[in-house]
């Protein structure tokens, strides 16, 4: 049989549903075999960023491997950005690009050209360092391997992109299958820790038992290890305040009994002051990032003592936050173990310990009752009155900018919610390729897209892919006048010069309405908090697409986030994560510390 065919039947063996698509001649016995194939969905995006994104999104809800599909040169490089977004945040799919024939491949001439084929380009040598395994398949009989290899690296351990690279002669190629070599797993290193699980669960309960202030710290691993109903059971085994990470806020809902906020740079102050004042911190499935911890990480729960389980050991070695109890541990074979591990409960200090923490989210809502009394419409206001109008099965995937920021601090999540955004890439342009790919991993559901009218415009093409195959995904644009956290910035620290921010200074933005009706999508917009709830509903009682744009005040900053002192020695140093800005009065901060805070720079 062809090669191509083979590898469409082999995917779906795999367990692939869906490919996502961007055509060419690179590519074309591999856009054949798996745009023809009867157990493939194929979505065909206008951009392959776009592709590698809704691929990144689909992992993200359904932990299954999607395929993405590319040709060779600006078709593979065009999808890097999505892959890369993938790599770093630990997400798993498959790249299967197509290349020029091996005979006219630089590699074959052993010479140092830039270029030999016709759109050609070496993309192994590019994508190296942003999946976790890549290859150029030169040899047909090396198919069935190299399938098998790139399917359990995806999905295996901490999961990431991986990517194939097939000439067309290659993919053109008569094959036997009966006579194809297999992947034998047994041929990799596996390091993470199983033997001797028991002995070291007991130890963290027995420590946890022992603490007075005991935090759990979810992150994004909990689901990824699809160990999410175990960690439910672990959080009412122990009933103790749950803290979640940045892009991991949906693992525990706001009116869940031990949930006590959301820690980081842009978290809530509720979260810091349970966090940093915790006397020990188990992490799970988080790799404490910057945007987590801060650049004053020495100060983060600073007395705790931090039990960090992850799944790759080198997290467990940055330089940044130093636990007392690395555990390189897969947190499916950890959690288990740690439920199943007997423990004699919660103590008196642990239950007030718990209402300490409730109280300190009842005392720093993020929503003040102020910010409703704007003309302009409050972006936290709107994010409150969204989320009051969502049914608890809702899925919704922002952007990068006050689209997750904002909704990641401000919404009041319901159990069944889901809401993410890309966090390491933070790409703009992430919203509604990712909507995408959340609609067709939901199995067909209605997706709340949050847009920033500065992202949406990396990815506009994708209203097509939406609108052309009528995807019920509800668009919110938060139009705040450009790149909201950019001009901040400028302004904060540029004497309020901002360049490249918005039409204040060279950056323009289109009319929403005229390009929703472009693309042949409803639109509605709100102007003031009176105009929000029905403009929301409406939106939402739509069947298919549509647009709603939110008229937002350009001036409302970021509150509550960590802010940043420049020094006249040009220093740029940050307080500790639970001083922060806009800041409370010293006596206030004194009297939600139970433990010292550091002497202010």
């Amino acid at each position: 049989m062809k090669l191509s065919d083979y590898v469409a039947n082999k995917v779906v063996e795999l367990g692939v549903k869906h490919v996502f698509m961007v055509t060419g001649g690179g590519a074309m016995h591999l856009n054949h075999s798996l745009g023809t194939h009867k157990g493939l969905d194929c979505i065909f995006n206008h951009h392959e960023q776009a592709c590698a994104i809704a691929a990144e999104s689909y992992y993200r809800l359904t932990n299954q491997l999607p395929i993405v599909n590319v040709t060779s040169g600006p078709g593979g490089t065009n999808a890097i950005t999505g892959v890369y977004g993938a790599y770093v945040d630990s997400i798993g799919m498959v790249v299967i690009s197509g290349q020029v024939k091996w005979e006219t491949t630089v590699r074959s001439t052993n010479l140092p050209l830039r270029q030999y084929g016709d759109q050609e380009l070496d993309i192994e040598e590019l994508v190296r360092p942003v999946t976790k395994y890549c290859k150029m398949v030169t040899d047909p009989q090396d198919i069935r391997y190299e399938l098998e290899k790139a399917f359990y690296l995806a999905s295996s351990g901490r999961p990431g992109p991986c990517w194939l690279d097939i000439p067309l002669n290659v993919q053109g190629a008569k094959i036997d299958p009966e006579t194809l070599r297999s992947f034998d797993p047994s041929e990799l290193n596996d390091l993470c820790l199983r033997d001797g699980l028991e002995i070291i669960c007991k130890d963290v309960l027995q420590k946890i038992q022992n603490a007075k202030r005991p935090v759990i710290f979810a992150g994004s691993g909990v689901r990824l290890s699809r160990q999410y109903e175990t960690f439910l059971n672990l959080v009412k085994k122990l009933d103790i305040p749950v803290v979640t990470g940045w892009n991991a806020h949906d693992v525990i809902w706001n009116d869940h009994p031990n949930y006590a906020g959301r820690p980081g740079t842009v978290g809530d102050r509720a979260g810091n002051f349970v966090a940093q004042n915790a006397d020990l911190l188990l992490i799970l499935g988080s790799r404490l990032n910057i945007r987590q911890v801060s650049y004053n990480w020495n100060s983060f729960a600073r007395e705790a003592y931090k039990i960090w389980v992850d799944v790759d050991a080198i997290e467990l070695q940055k330089p940044t936050v130093r636990p007392e109890m690395p555990i390189h541990a897969d947190l499916k074979d950890f959690l288990p173990i740690l439920v199943s591990t007997s423990y004699p409960g919660k103590t008196k200090e642990h239950e007030e310990w718990l209402k300490w923490s409730k109280e300190r989210n009842a005392r720093f809502p993020i929503v003040l009752p102020e910010y409703w009394q704007s003309e302009k419409i409050n972006p936290y206001c709107f994010v409150e009155a969204l989320f009051n109008e969502l049914n608890e099965d809702q899925i919704i995937v922002a952007g990068n900018g006050s689209a997750c920021v904002v909704s990641f601090q401000a919404a009041n999540l319901k159990h069944g919610q889901r809401l993410w955004t890309n966090s390491g890439c933070a790409t703009m342009g992430y919203d509604l390729p990712a909507s995408i790919g959340a609609h067709k991993g939901s199995g067909g559901k209605s997706i709340v897209c949050l847009a920033g009218d500065g992202s949406i415009m990396m990815n506009l093409q994708e209203l097509q892919t939406i609108s052309g195959n009528r995807y019920p995904i509800k668009i919110f644009i938060l139009n705040n006048s450009g790149y909201v956290s950019i001009f901040q910035t400028h302004r904060n620290f540029f004497n309020g010069v901002e360049v490249g921010g918005g039409p204040k200074s060279g950056v323009t933005f289109p009319n929403f309405e005229k390009v929703s009706r472009a693309f042949d999508l409803p639109y509605r917009k709100a102007t003031k908090h009176s105009q929000m709830k029905e403009v929301i509903e409406q939106t939402m009682l739509e069947n298919g697409p549509c647009v709603c744009e939110i008229m937002i005040d350009e001036n409302v900053s970021f509150a509550p986030k960590l802010g940043a002192k420049q020094h006249p020695d040009g220093r740029i140093t940050s307080p500790p994560l639970e001083d922060l800005s806009p800041f409370l009065t010293r006596e206030v901060l004194r009297e939600n510390m139970i433990i010292d805070s550091p002497p202010e720079e």
